[in-house]
């Protein structure tokens, strides 16, 4: 039986960049210089990437002889003494990918470190300073006007900003995988086939090393979450050609230690936050989640505690608690172009049956098990119906969803209106949040890695009796995790997530045997440090995302704030409202260029041409984005025969006697782009690619002659006239260009959103006046001398209306258009032919068993069901 595993410590981690007119040579050794390896990168190459790693570990005498060799072999002239062939470029502590943007490729490299803590000897550090290195030589390179401007916008990332990295410890998994990993024996490693947990692989094994026996200590490396990793994208061009000793994965949130000493012994409390690199973004640019579940401003916040007496993971004692904040994972934003400091909550799309939502558990549950707790912070009572939209959606979303789930594995959901109780002189806000803070570590529990000391079990206490979790035998593991939410994740939810923290921190210090009863009180010396770090760590989650430092704080919770402190939370209002206003869509760019959300690409729309990113954000979005270099116009046949293109240049699509068209914008003056007719699709255009999508107005889809409200539920007299307001040009003209508008535009906000913007303080009467009128019947006016008429439309023949009998065959000038102009991908015309879908009987009964389970009668699980999901657990969490 092999004993435990260590670590592998990467055998890069000091590096020279070397310069010859033809090649970058990188060298790279480990801490010692006792162990290196080196990379070659072509320069003759304008844009594509040569990178050639031999693989082999050289010493230091040999890298010598290598490097010498290299000097020599590239002077101007043989023997020639005081001019070097070989220019030693730059010294760096590691890499941080390759990106490309019209030109050729940089190499970012990591110049400047600091160390930040330490976890069981393993160093932990933060990117000081980087340095982007062009690789193509300058004979080679092919200039473009638009290179200077993409790499600005990916300098305004930051990297010296809460960027982290380790050569040995994986900062985008928590302590208790690392160490659950590392505790299995070699033969579990090799057999585990795990859907979400990479096979490990042996250390050794590139290297041709056999370890003796078949036992002794090995090493594994496991792959990184890529979720938290920052720099997977400009890694993944190299990521199969290297060895794995260059790639480091740096995360991006925030790393803080403290030291705290305990009658002598040392005692450190390190706090890392992970924030997620999807759907990542600014405050108002990114809201709710993606089509995959992803949500904005995604954070995991891990409290880890040792006893740094002794720091080693195989013989120290340790400790960690982990909790998540992130938006509410519904479809909703906010419109920041009414210069309001609280836009109106609007929700973009309906999702019935929680679809982003089970996306969204799905991944925790998958992480972390059950139980899956939600604290919702926000309003729950509202004069103006704002905060209160999301927290109705959110509860409808969790109550479907539960439905699905057995009993003992079901999402639980604490709403607590935590603004409400701040308000209130008679309640105690800290107090109550410890209440939820006790009930939540209970269910979930906390890691450890030694077993229960032999004192609590002599003695136990009622609150450590009562604590959940996975009791193993070398410790504890945490199942489930908290999750917090308010509107933004910041200020309310960083006071939660402290309350919560100091909770599990006493029973963590109370397993490691340093204090006799898991509780910890305010204003002492453990608490403050405690808080402190919390501070610091509010302070940055809310910069990256708000802008701005936090608004309220603990003390301001507590009600113990100095007056001072008043003046200082208008100022960050005033700051996070002016990043919010004008630096965050630059800040945004940056960010999807920086992670790969966008990929300049020769011919295609630059970033900062693009009017919004979502798009890019939602993969399964059937619009293409629409871009200002190219416009769709629609014309009848006798239009398209006085243009000034072929018809191999011009992309049509006929129907029923209408084409459409798209031509270029120089054109746009010689053809009455005014003259619209019935199109049941439209043309949606992306550059040199096309798609046919559904229109999203039901206007398409009526007769021309209909009034301003073209609803199918208005109630229409029959004896009015049959005049129509688009009658005239100016109004016809308009309405043209309102479809266009409505085409490019967000969809309209619900009902629920419109009333809330309405309504003023009077409550909830308002609201539901507000709510009847607009359901009343639209009254549409049209101009008469000075006087003012009702019109409305009575019921005219086919021909009339559309200017064709739709049961007449087509013309064979329509034949002859139709032949030369296809417009259909399918093999066969589904316009005329339509098959209805068939449903086998696996479906309908699942269909059936869905129905059911709305109404309350859940069926029960089968044998085979149960089974495969105890194994699943077992597998998984076990």
């Amino acid at each position: 039986m092999p004993s435990a595993a260590a670590p592998i410590i990467s055998s890069v981690q000091k590096l020279v960049l070397y310069e010859t007119r033809a090649r970058y040579f990188l060298v790279g050794s480990n801490n010692a210089e006792t162990k290196y390896r080196v990379l070659k990168i072509d320069r003759t190459e304008p844009k594509d990437l040569v990178i050639i790693d031999d693989r082999h570990v050289y010493t230091q005498q040999e890298v010598r002889e290598l490097l010498g060799r290299l000097d020599l072999g590239n002077r101007t002239k043989m023997g020639q003494k005081g001019s070097s062939g070989l220019f030693r470029a730059v010294s760096a502590f590691g890499v941080v990918g390759f990106v490309r943007f019209l030109e050729g490729y940089y190499i970012v490299l990591i110049t400047k470190r600091r160390k930040m803590a330490d976890i069981g000897g393993h160093a932990i550090y933060k990117v000081e300073d980087t340095n982007m290195i062009y690789i193509p030589n300058d004979s080679v390179r092919v200039t473009h006007p638009d290179e200077a401007r993409y790499l600005r916008i990916f300098q305004n990332v930051d990297l010296s900003s809460n960027f982290y990295f380790s050569y040995s410890y994986d900062l985008s998994h928590s302590l208790q995988y690392n160490l659950t990993v590392l505790r299995m024996p070699l033969e579990m490693l090799r057999s585990e086939t795990t859907q979400n947990r990479q096979e490990s692989f042996d250390i050794f094994e590139d290297e041709g090393l056999i370890t003796q026996g078949g036992s002794g200590v090995f090493g594994i490396c496991s792959e990184p979450y890529m979720k938290y990793v920052w720099n997977g994208e400009l890694l993944d061009i190299i990521k199969n050609t290297v060895h794995r000793d260059w790639l480091l994965y740096i995360i991006h949130g925030f790393c803080g230690q403290s030291k705290l000493l305990i009658y002598g012994r040392p005692v450190y409390v390190t706090l890392i936050a992970r924030r997620s690199s999807k759907f990542a973004g600014t405050r108002f640019l990114k809201r709710g989640a993606n089509c995959e579940g992803d949500v904005a401003n995604e954070v995991e916040t891990e409290q880890i505690l040792c006893d740094a007496s002794v720091m080693s993971f195989t013989a120290g004692s340790y400790s960690s608690y982990v909790q998540v904040r992130g938006s509410v994972p519904l479809y909703w934003s906010q419109d920041i172009s009414t210069m309001m400091p609280k836009p109106p909550i609007t929700l973009d799309q309906a999702d019935p049956f929680a679809h982003v939502a089970a996306l969204h558990f799905d991944q925790m549950f998958q992480r972390f098990g059950s139980p899956i707790i939600i604290l919702n912070l926000v309003k729950e009572r509202e004069k103006r119906k704002h905060e209160r939209i999301l927290s109705e959606e959110l509860v409808a979303a969790v109550t479907y969803l539960n439905q699905f789930l057995p009993p003992e594995h079901t999402i639980v959901y604490i709403p607590w209106d935590m603004a409400k109780y701040t308000k209130s002189k008679l309640c105690n806000v800290l107090d109550r949040l410890n209440v939820i803070a006790e009930s939540v570590v209970k269910k979930t529990g906390f890691f450890v890695n030694r077993p229960d000391s032999y004192c609590s079990i002599l003695r136990p206490d009622e609150k450590w009796n009562e604590l959940g979790g996975c009791v193993i035998p070398t410790g504890r593991l945490q199942t489930g995790i908290l999750r917090t939410n308010c509107v933004d994740c910041l200020d309310r939810t960083n006071t939660a997530q402290f309350m919560v923290g100091k909770c599990a921190l006493a029973y963590q210090l109370y397993s490691l045997g340093l204090i006799d009863k898991p509780n910890l009180q305010f204003d002492t010396d453990a608490v403050r440090l405690f808080e402190e770090l919390y501070e610091d760590h509010g302070d940055t989650l809310s910069l990256q995302y708000g802008g701005s430092q936090l608004v309220h704080r603990v003390k301001t919770y507590r009600k113990i704030a100095p007056w001072t402190q008043h003046s200082k939370d208008i100022m960050q209002t005033l700051s996070r409202y002016y990043s919010n206003a004008f630096s965050d869509a630059d800040r945004q760019d940056s960010i999807n260029l920086f992670l790969g959300v966008f990929h300049p690409t020769e011919g295609k729309p630059h970033l900062w041409e693009l009017p919004t990113d979502f798009y890019l954000h939602h993969k399964n979005t059937m619009r293409l984005l629409p871009t200002r270099r190219s416009y769709t116009y629609w014309w009848t046949p006798e239009v398209i025969k006085h243009l000034p293109l072929p018809y191999d240049e011009v992309i049509c699509a006929v129907n029923l006697k209408k084409l459409i068209v798209k031509k270029f914008h120089k054109y746009e003056e010689e053809i009455d782009i005014h003259n619209e007719f019935f199109r049941p699709y439209e043309l949606s255009s992306f550059d040199d690619t096309f798609c046919l999508a559904m229109t999203s107005s039901a206007r398409d889809f009526m007769p021309k002659t209909v009034g301003i409200d073209p609803s199918p539920f208005t109630v229409r007299k029959p004896d009015e006239t049959g005049k129509s307001v688009l009658g005239n040009k100016s109004n016809r003209e308009e309405a043209v260009l309102q479809r266009k508008t409505a085409a490019s535009a967000p969809p309209p906000p619900s009902e629920e959103a419109v009333s809330s913007s309405s309504e003023d303080d009077s409550g909830t009467d308002r609201e539901e006046e507000g709510s009847v009128s607009q359901r009343s019947t639209p009254v549409k006016m049209t101009d008469a001398g000075d006087s003012a008429k009702v019109t409305e439309n009575v019921v005219q023949p086919v021909k009339e209306l559309y200017g064709i009998n739709l049961s007449d065959g087509l013309s064979e000038e329509d034949f002859s258009i139709y032949s030369r102009t296809p417009i259909s991908a399918f093999s066969q015309d589904n316009i005329y032919e339509v098959q209805p879908p068939r449903v086998d009987r696996k479906s309908t009964e699942i269909f059936q068993a869905h129905i059911q389970a709305s109404r309350g009668i859940m069926q029960p699980l089968g044998k085979e069901d149960s089974a495969m999901y105890r194994e699943y657990i077992r597998n998984r969490y076990l």
